[in-house]
């Protein structure tokens, strides 16, 4: 892998050389890259652009800094939308779990572009090792920053497949050819990825002059999310939590209270500053892969992951009707004396045939956020107010559509590629939002400081609250019925189960459509039992999901590719129920 650059440019330059004139044999050969072109510090930070480029090119087929179609529609927050259940058969695939195959192409995708982008990074390392400080003084620096892009690339792996081979820059082709993805087990994997981090942290700086590179804070706060997923462990073969280490959890507890005292960070004021590209990169942000417009290049480099998923407006140059909220999700927003209906929510669907607004029952203001609905401004537009003939097939996927991803028709970085629509607006994948979830989640599994816990969810929950001023109409009235609460011993009471209940709740609102959901359920051990029940309400809204099943010790995680398996020769291991 780690050459895989090189020879693409030789096999380019050969091409050309056969298509010239007859005396090609001596004419210097262009394009070509070789070893010696990578003994300068200004090349080998070229190798590492390469790997920071990488970052956002992904696309529809495989968002992969989005995770929409992986994290959101198989974990029931939505569907996968389009123009029917064949248009993109193979996501539809991974939604209903039971027709999911292991040659299902666009799992080979992910598994592909995944090693395509840490072999840039392991490029860049094996380069950046050749050289001393003398010789380029941001080499340290460099260095850390690379290992905080392979630590991201291995858990997105992780969370997709558990068991993939650990390839780093210190492996010739001998070791890479030889390893397989059970060289490293369940827990050595999340410690090595942990491992990254740790040591970038150890050298990054503490803010950057470019956005674009991540901090010591940054790698904290990835380092504490991986310690968090690994501290469910999963001691057996069939993908089920088996413990809780108490010991892993209290660490990643303390790097969220590092970067929480960090100083460095805040909940924006309004949640909607989160998802506009006026805001973005605010003090909300920890990490973002950067997208830009009108950069020189034909259409920019745009967030391709969601291009798929502008509802059916004319006022959008593309639009494809993907990815639009589930029902249970709508009605998961609904509240009663201002806090979650939790078992209770569902008992009547106020999402029924696009009518939302003739029941108008207390919500949670995200909601406004996160969901489009029939009747209301879209995307803080007071004007531009979302209609049920902009859902593409509701008689498959019902009327809502997702909006957080979205941008509005007014938004200067709305492009149109030959296809499709993007923007220019950031996808985060680092928030302090997160970080104060997951140290409120720590302190309820180790059973201690639950008043702490509740003050971390109530700040998110405040900041709901306060976020009511871009859900306007054109008459500049509030569009929703808004009833959003605090937990105090008066209206709940709050021990390890209950506070438990309540953190789950909180992040499935405060991230929903956001790609994160999926993950949550498996590392929780829930996964199984919470979809079939959601099958088993949701087949009454959509009919598609009637077939719909959530099989236990298989679909936590997707196969290992089949493709995968026959290059490695039969070296590789299929997961479980596979």
């Amino acid at each position: 892998m780690k050459t895989s650059m090189k020879y693409l440019a030789l096999g380019l330059a050969g091409i050309l050389s056969l298509s010239s004139c007859s005396d090609f044999l001596d004419e210097e050969a262009q394009g070509i890259v070789t070893e010696e072109d990578f003994n300068t510090a200004a090349n080998v930070d070229q190798l590492c652009n390469a790997a920071y480029s990488t970052l956002g090119n992904t696309t529809w087929h495989r968002p992969l800094v989005s995770l929409w179609s992986l994290g959101c529609v198989r974990s029931g927050d939505t569907y996968k939308g389009g123009g029917g259940t064949g248009d993109c058969g193979l996501a539809h695939q991974w939604e209903v779990y039971y027709s999911n195959t292991v040659d299902n192409e666009w799992t080979d995708n992910l598994w592909v572009q995944l090693y395509l982008d840490l072999s840039r990074v392991n490029t860049a390392l094996e380069y950046l090792n050749k050289l001393t400080d003398a010789e380029m003084p941001a080499r340290q620096q460099r260095i850390a920053e690379m290992k905080f892009l392979r630590g991201h690339y291995y858990f997105v792996l992780k969370i997709l497949f558990k068991h993939v081979p650990f390839i780093d820059e210190t492996m010739g082709t001998t070791e890479k050819n030889a390893a397989t993805n059970h060289d490293l087990n369940n827990a050595q994997l999340w410690a090595r990825i942990a491992q990254d981090f740790e040591e970038a942290a150890a050298i990054l700086p503490a803010s950057q002059t470019e956005v674009g590179r991540p901090t010591k804070w940054a790698a904290k706060a990835y380092q504490a999310k991986t310690l968090l997923y690994a501290a469910y462990v999963q001691g057996d073969d069939n993908n089920q939590v088996t413990s809780i280490d108490k010991q892993m959890l209290a660490k990643a507890g303390s790097l969220c209270d590092e970067v929480i005292g960090s100083g460095k960070y805040a909940l924006a004021a309004d949640f909607a500053n989160n998802f506009l590209t006026a805001t973005e990169n605010g003090i909300e942000s920890i990490f973002a892969v950067q997208y830009s417009s009108n950069d020189g290049t034909i259409y920019g480099r745009i967030d391709e992951d969601h291009a798929l998923n502008y509802p059916m407006a004319s006022e959008y140059p593309a639009t494809c009707g993907f990815h639009q909220p589930s029902h249970n999700l709508i009605n998961a927003f609904k509240t009663e004396n201002g806090l979650p209906m939790f078992e209770t929510f569902y008992e009547v669907d106020a999402a029924k045939d696009g009518n939302f607004n003739d029941i108008n029952p207390e919500v949670d203001p995200r909601l406004d956020h996160t969901v489009g609905i029939p009747g209301r401004p879209f995307k803080y537009e007071p004007n531009f107010v979302y209609q049920k003939s902009w859902s593409r097939v509701p008689g498959v996927y019902s009327y809502y559509s997702c909006m957080k991803e979205l941008v509005s028709p007014n938004d200067p970085t709305l492009t149109a590629t030959t296809y499709f629509a993007g923007s220019a607006k950031n996808i985060d994948l680092l928030r302090y939002d997160d970080v104060l979830l997951w140290k409120a989640e720590i302190d309820i599994e180790l059973n201690e400081n639950l008043d702490e816990a509740r003050d971390l969810i109530n700040q998110i929950r405040q900041r709901a609250a306060n976020s009511t001023s871009k859900l306007v109409n054109a008459a500049g009235m509030q569009f929703g019925n808004y009833n959003i609460a605090l937990y105090t011993d008066a209206n709940y009471t709050w021990n390890q189960e209950s506070a438990r209940q309540a953190l789950r709740w909180e992040r499935r609102l405060e991230f929903a459509t956001e790609g994160n959901r999926f993950f949550d359920l498996v590392r929780w051990g829930i996964a199984a039992n919470y979809l079939n029940d959601y099958i088993a309400k949701e087949k009454e809204v959509v009919d598609y999901l009637r077939q719909a099943k959530f099989t236990a010790n298989r679909d936590e995680y997707l196969p290992i590719p089949l493709n995968q398996m026959n290059y490695s020769g039969e070296k590789y291991k299929q997961n479980v129920g596979w």
